[in-house]
């Protein structure tokens, strides 16, 4: 342990990804940031390969319209920059008596891209780079498509560091605190009567899950950790689904008309797969699911996302230090 240490304080610098989405800062960036999402093979075949930009370009030029209308409604873009560039500040703070860290944002549809991230640490000497992806559950779509593009932007470069991935994290105990304190807070702001928990998850096709995708999993032992803290249950179900094949099951509109069938009259909504506020918490549960809560007689409010949280940064940065002492410990 001793030599573990020493080694954590002699290290040369380490250069960190924050692997995410991204999004769109301002109008003019909706269309081309919805092409670079709709032209990722890994997550949507859209005819064949020959075809799957054209398809993309198309479906990005008819959605954009939409979308910016979505986008202004949260102020014109999404955030998520603004707050994964926070998160990487705190979190290189965090680790600032451990070692020598640079910590970036490192986005998967828009800037800085992957290319953009390993110059800039490239260019300051890291020696070795670890993936830390803010999604905490694995899926191909998110976490498995963000570290593919970063090994192809790590191949273009002469000598690159060697890379070291955190493939996924869905019982960290700082991430689980952090989300059962938002729950209980929560649901005491209500006041008074039952009040149902929904977790909201991202949707996933259903055939990605039939080919071993862990996604499903992962959220379900998020969900039992957070009730083995609260003592409270809750329902899952699953948000943001948009063409023509089977999604994961049930959606969050259907969960809503449900709990409404039971007589619900509250409920607080948890946005379970997403770490930082963008259009999906921000529009599509703090705007469109509270109306269509409202009209059903509910009302409907959220958890706020874990964003700059002091302990949900402890909690990054356990998983960085954690990480290195097994990566030491395997060499």
């Amino acid at each position: 342990m001793a030599q573990y240490k020493n080694f954590m304080h002699e290290q040369k610098s380490t250069g960190i990804l924050l692997l995410n989405l991204g999004g769109p800062q301002k109008p003019e960036d909706v269309e081309p940031f919805l092409y670079n999402l709709f032209s990722d093979r890994q997550i949507i075949r859209l005819g064949p390969f020959f075809l799957q930009k054209y398809i993309a370009r198309r479906i990005a030029r008819r959605r954009a319209p939409q979308s910016r209308e979505n986008y202004a409604k949260i102020g014109g873009g999404s955030p998520i920059l603004a707050i994964t560039e926070k998160q990487a500040t705190s979190l290189e703070t965090a680790l600032n008596s451990a070692g020598n860290y640079r910590v970036l944002p490192c986005m998967r549809y828009w800037h800085p891209f992957s290319e953009e991230s390993v110059a800039e640490l490239s260019a300051i000497g890291v020696t070795r780079l670890i993936a830390l992806p803010l999604y905490p559950h694995y899926s191909i779509a998110t976490t498995g498509s963000s570290i593919s593009d970063l090994q192809k932007s790590l191949k273009k470069i002469p000598s690159p560091p060697p890379l070291s991935i955190i493939r996924s994290w869905p019982e960290q105990p700082a991430y689980i605190k952090a989300i059962s304190n938002r729950i209980v807070q929560g649901i005491a702001d209500f006041n008074q009567g039952k009040v149902e928990v929904v977790y909201s998850a991202h949707s996933l096709p259903r055939q990605f899950i039939e080919d071993g995708d862990p996604y499903v999993e992962e959220l379900h032992k998020t969900i039992a950790a957070i009730e083995a803290r609260t003592g409270i249950q809750g329902h899952l179900c699953y948000q943001s689904r948009s063409g023509p094949v089977q999604w994961l099951e049930p959606s969050t509109p259907d969960m809503l008309n449900t709990l409404a069938g039971r007589g619900c009259r509250s409920i607080l909504m948890v946005p379970i797969s997403f770490v930082s506020d963008h259009v999906e918490t921000l529009y599509e549960i703090d705007i469109l699911y509270r109306q269509m809560a409202r009209d059903l007689g509910i009302r409907l409010k959220s958890t706020p996302g874990l964003n700059n949280d002091p302990l949900f940064i402890q909690g990054l940065a356990e998983l960085i230090l954690e990480h290195e002492k097994k990566e030491y410990l395997k060499d």
